[in-house]
């Protein structure tokens, strides 16, 4: 016999001025060679938030931990691609994070859904990111929820002694 403990998920949300140090903190702990085109963060730490990067920018989900304690469990930053007006029907997730301790729990997809209905409130009509091409469990992530390669730059990426490519990817945000 075992037993189940469930943690649950709380309801995604906005982020805000004051989620900055645990989202620096969650941004830093989940970096990884899978999807990093950046070198890992080093001290001192560069403000999570900045003129590109504001709080407005970013959703976030909540979960309890396993000592009990609803803690910040992952975020997405979903922007504009670009500042033009013919391409504001767009929005673009960039970046996913999940804590390790979160994982399997639903809130990359949670996440994901909740991006598709912000960008829809928004006006916007199709989503659109990237993904480094071997990152295979965030493309799947993406697939499941209805994104579909739509161009590859091969070889974008020189990371790590090999190239990478980049994966583009999209979805209509049509219901």
């Amino acid at each position: 016999m075992f037993e189940i403990h469930t943690h649950p998920v709380r309801p995604v949300r906005s982020a805000v001025l004051s989620d900055e140090a645990a989202l620096g903190e969650l941004d830093r702990a989940t970096w990884s060679t899978l999807h990093a085109v950046t070198p890992r963060p080093q001290p001192p730490y560069e403000p999570f938030f900045d003129d590109g990067h504001k709080p407005e920018d970013f959703l976030v989900a909540e979960a309890q931990n396993a000592a009990g304690e609803v803690c910040l469990a992952g975020y997405t930053r979903l922007v504009p691609p670009t500042p033009l007006a013919c391409n504001t029907h767009v929005r673009q997730i960039q970046g996913l994070a999940v804590a390790d301790w979160a994982r399997g729990r639903g809130i990359a997809r949670a996440l994901l859904r909740a991006a598709f209905a912000a960008a829809r409130s928004d006006g916007a009509n199709r989503m659109t990111l990237r993904v480094l091409g071997h990152n295979a469990p965030a493309r799947a992530l993406y697939e499941s929820e209805g994104f579909v390669v739509e161009g590859v730059l091969p070889g974008e990426f020189f990371l790590h002694g090999r190239y990478v490519d980049d994966v583009m990817m999209g979805r209509s945000l049509a219901p």
